[in-house]
C-alpha cells in the first residue's frame, strides 16, 4: 500500500501538470472516500464520532459542544502546546478548522486553503485560489474566512471575490469554480463559511455598507448548478419580485426611496433542524446605515437583521423574525445561531437562541418563529425592551440620530458579533463572547455609514454608562439571566468552545487562551500564545488522543479597538494555527516587534476646516476600515506614520494604485483628486495631533 502523505507530497511537488498511474488514482481514491465521505447522515449523527468535527459547528444544531472529555476539570493542568503551522499572515484569522478522520482543513487570510495531518500539524496540500489584491478594498473587515464545509469527498469554500469552490479533499485539485455574485462591479464579497445540506452548499455574500443587494444562494453539491437563491430584499418597489415573498417585503418600504433593493447581506450565520426541514439563516443591516436617508417614510424595511426559516429544497419561505424593523444602527442579525431543545415552564420546547449585535438575547419557537422571551445581555439604550406579544422593540428615542448625534448602545460593532457562542447541554448555559461599547452616529450626511467623534460625556448626560468593556458571560436562555462573567481587558476577542469535560474554551485579543469552569465561570488554565484571537477554538480526538486547536491571528473590525495590551503590540501578528493536547509543552512565542519609534513631523498643510472635515468623511468611508478610523493600526500602515516622501506620492498611491501588488487598490473609479487631497488633509491633522502629543521626534528615513 502506498503511504498516502508521500503520494500527495510527491503530487505536489511535481505541481498539477502531471498524471498519476491509475493505481495511484485508485489510491487516492480510497482515501477520498475514507477520509472526507461526509453526508447528512454523518452530521445528523455526530455524537456516535466525537473524536470529529465534521462541520461548521460540528452538528447542524451549531451547539459548538463537544462531547470529549479527556481534558477535563481535573486534567486541564496538564494541558500545553502539541504542535503549531504557520498560515502566512499577519491579519485577522477567523476560520473554524474542520477534521475528518484525522484530517484537519481550514482557511486563512485571502481565502487560502490547508490540508493538514491533525496528529502533527504537517501540512498535506494548499490552495490558494489567487484572489486579486485589488478585491480587498471592496471589504469592511479584512481579508478574512470562516472556514470549509466537507462533502463526499470535497470541500468546499467561499472566495473573498465572491467564488464558491470545490476541491478533492484527498489532493486539493479544483473540481468547479462558480460564480456566486449578481453584479461583479458591485461591493460584493464572501467571508463566511458554507453549509451543506441535503446536497445543496449554501453561501451567502457581504457588502451591505457598500451598496450591495442581499441574498443567499444554493448550489449542487456534485455540480456547482445554482438550485434557488433567496433575495433577501426587493430589487425595487414595483418590482419584479424574483419570489413571492419579496412583494410583501416592498410594502414595508418608502415607495419613493432611491435605496429600495440595498442591503440585508447574509455574511455569516446559518443553523439547520433535519426534523422540521428548516434552515435558518440570519440577515444584515441596510444600506445606507441610517433609516431617514435609506426609506425617508419609515416602513420595516424586509428583510433587514432578520432570521428567515427557508426551506432547503426551495429556498421558500415558511416564517421570518425580524429583530430590528427598520434598523438604522447596523444592528445586524448575522450573528451565531444555536438550535436547543429546552423546558419552558413545564414544556420542552424546540428553540432557536441568538445574541444579535442589538444587545437583546432572543429565545424563539423555531418551528413557527414565535418570541418567547427577550432580554438585554448587555447594557442598550436604543430599546427599553422587546414587547412580548408584538415581538418588536419599544424604541427610547434616545438613538434617534435623525436631527442630532447620539451616543447609542450596543455599538455598530454590536454587544455580540460574529464570534461563535457556544451552548452546553449540560450546564443549560450559552456561553457569549460579549461587549458593552457605544458609537456615535451623526448627521454628517454621510451616504454610506455614519461615524462620529464628540465628548461622549455630554452625549451620556442622564444615562447609566457603562465601561468599555468586553466579556465572557454565561446566559441563562431560560432564566433570561446572568449566571456568570468574566471581564476582559480588550471587547474584540474569539469565539467559545463547550466540552463535556466541563470546561469553556476561550482566545482574547490579549493572546491567552483561557480554560474556564462551565459552571462557576473559574479560569482553570491560562495558555499564553504571544498571539491574539478572534476565532473560536474547536476539538477533536485522533488515536485516543484529544486535541483543542485554534487559528490565532488577530484582525477584522477590530482596528478601533486597541486597549493597549493586545498581543500584537508586543509580538508578531503571526498567524498561526495552534494544537494543545496534555502532557504538552510551553507555547512558542512569536518574535517581539521592534518598536515603532517616535511619530516623524509632518508636512504642512493650508487645508480648510470643511475639506478636513470632508476628508474625514470620504476617510471613514474608504480608508478606515483597514488603516483605523483615527490612522491607528499596527496592523496596516499607520497613515499618521506616513514619510512626507510618501505624501508626496500620496494620489499616485490612492488613484494611480503603485502599492496595488501589496494589496492597497486603486481608488480611482471611486474618488477624484479633490476628493483624495482632502483626504490626505485629513491624515496630516491626525498626524500633526500625534506629533504634537509626543513633543519633538526625529524624522525617520524615507
Amino acid at each position: 500500500m502506498i503511504n498516502f502523505r508521500l503520494l500527495v507530497g510527491l503530487i505536489l511537488l511535481l505541481s498539477g501538470g502531471l498524471f498519476i498511474n491509475a493505481g495511484q488514482a485508485a489510491e487516492t481514491q480510497e482515501h477520498a472516500t475514507r477520509t472526507a465521505n461526509v453526508d447528512a447522515r454523518r452530521i445528523i449523527d455526530a455524537d456516535r464520532e466525537p473524536g470529529n468535527w465534521i462541520a461548521h459547528g460540528r452538528t447542524y444544531d451549531e451547539q459548538r459542544f463537544s462531547p470529549l472529555d479527556s481534558i477535563n476539570r481535573e486534567t486541564v493542568p496538564r494541558m500545553g502546546f502539541a504542535w503549531q503551522q504557520d498560515m502566512a499572515s499577519t491579519r485577522g484569522l477567523e476560520a473554524t478548522p474542520i477534521v475528518v478522520d484525522g484530517v484537519m482543513y481550514t482557511t486563512s487570510t485571502w481565502s487560502r486553503v490547508t490540508a493538514l495531518d491533525a496528529r502533527s500539524g504537517e501540512v498535506l496540500w494548499q490552495f490558494d485560489p489567487e484572489v486579486d489584491r485589488a478585491w480587498g478594498k471592496k471589504l469592511c473587515c479584512d481579508v478574512v474566512n470562516r472556514g470549509v464545509a466537507v462533502w463526499k469527498g470535497r470541500v468546499y469554500f467561499g472566495t473573498l471575490d465572491g467564488y464558491l469552490i470545490a476541491l478533492d479533499a484527498a489532493t486539493g485539485d479544483l473540481v468547479w469554480r462558480v460564480d456566486t455574485l449578481i453584479n461583479r462591479d458591485a461591493w460584493y464579497s464572501i467571508t463566511g463559511a458554507p453549509r451543506i445540506v441535503k446536497g445543496k452548499v449554501i453561501i451567502g455574500n457581504g457588502g451591505a455598507e457598500f451598496q450591495v443587494r442581499g441574498y443567499i444562494s444554493a448550489f449542487d453539491a456534485e455540480s456547482g448548478d445554482l438550485d434557488w437563491r433567496f433575495y433577501t430584499v426587493p430589487g425595487g418597489p414595483e418590482g419584479p419580485f424574483e419570489h413571492p415573498e419579496l412583494e410583501a417585503a416592498a410594502a414595508t418600504w418608502d415607495k419613493n426611496s432611491d435605496w429600495t433593493g440595498v442591503g440585508g447581506t447574509a455574511w455569516d450565520s446559518m443553523a439547520y433542524d433535519p426534523d422540521l426541514d428548516l434552515l435558518y439563516i440570519g440577515t444584515g443591516n441596510g444600506s445606507p446605515w441610517p433609516q431617514y436617508v435609506r426609506s425617508p417614510e419609515g416602513g420595516d424595511n424586509l428583510y433587514l437583521a432578520s432570521i428567515l426559516a427557508l426551506r432547503p429544497d426551495t429556498g421558500r419561505l415558511v416564517w421570518h423574525y425580524q429583530t430590528v424593523p427598520g434598523d438604522a444602527w447596523d444592528f445586524t442579525a448575522t450573528q451565531h445561531i444555536i438550535l436547543a431543545d429546552l423546558e419552558i415552564e413545564g414544556e420542552l420546547r424546540k428553540v432557536l437562541l441568538q445574541a444579535p449585535k442589538n444587545g437583546f438575547f432572543y429565545v424563539i419557537d423555531r418551528a413557527s418563529g414565535e418570541l418567547i422571551s427577550a432580554e438585554n445581555y448587555v447594557f442598550a439604550n436604543w430599546a427599553s425592551e422587546i414587547d412580548i406579544k408584538t415581538g418588536r422593540p419599544v424604541l427610547t428615542g434616545l438613538a434617534d440620530f435623525s436631527d442630532q448625534e447620539r451616543y447609542v448602545f450596543p455599538s455598530a460593532a454590536g454587544g455580540h458579533n460574529w464570534q461563535p457562542m457556544a451552548f452546553s447541554p449540560d450546564t443549560g448555559l450559552v456561553y457569549i463572547p460579549a461587549r458593552d461599547a457605544g458609537w456615535v452616529h451623526n448627521i454628517a450626511g454621510d451616504k454610506w455609514f455614519t461615524y462620529g467623534v464628540k465628548n461622549v460625556a455630554e452625549l451620556s448626560e442622564g444615562q447609566d454608562i457603562p465601561p468599555l468593556s468586553g466579556y465572557l458571560k454565561a446566559w441563562d436562555p431560560v432564566a433570561q439571566s446572568l449566571a456568570w462573567e468574566i471581564p476582559m481587558p480588550n471587547i474584540w476577542n474569539g469565539g467559545v468552545l463547550a466540552t463535556a469535560g466541563g470546561l469553556v474554551f476561550h482566545g482574547t485579543a490579549t493572546g491567552h487562551l483561557l480554560v474556564i469552569d462551565d459552571r462557576s465561570g473559574e479560569v482553570l488554565k491560562d495558555l499564553f500564545l504571544g498571539t491574539g484571537v478572534i476565532a473560536p477554538p474547536m476539538t477533536y480526538d485522533v488515536d485516543g488522543e484529544q486535541y483543542v486547536a485554534l487559528m490565532a491571528g488577530w484582525g477584522g473590525p477590530a482596528f478601533n479597538t486597541l486597549g493597549g495590551d493586545e498581543a500584537l503590540l508586543q509580538y508578531n501578528n503571526a498567524g498561526r494555527l495552534i494544537a494543545f493536547k496534555l502532557d504538552g509543552i510551553e507555547v512558542p512565542k512569536p518574535d517581539r516587534i521592534a518598536a515603532r519609534g517616535p511619530f516623524p513631523e509632518p508636512p504642512e498643510s493650508d487645508a480648510s476646516a470643511e475639506v478636513v472635515e470632508q476628508g474625514r468623511q470620504l476617510y471613514v468611508m474608504f480608508c478606515g476600515g483597514c488603516h483605523g478610523m483615527y490612522g491607528s493600526t499596527p496592523m496596516l500602515p499607520d497613515l499618521r506614520r506616513l514619510s512626507k516622501q510618501k505624501h508626496t506620492l500620496f494620489n499616485d498611491i490612492v488613484l494611480g494604485g503603485a502599492l496595488e501588488p501589496l494589496g492597497m487598490s486603486s481608488f480611482a473609479a471611486e474618488l477624484n483628486e479633490q476628493q483624495a487631497s482632502a483626504i490626505q488633509a485629513y491624515v496630516i491633522s491626525l498626524a500633526r495631533e500625534a506629533f504634537a502629543s509626543q513633543g519633538a521626534a526625529t524624522e525617520p528615513t524615507p
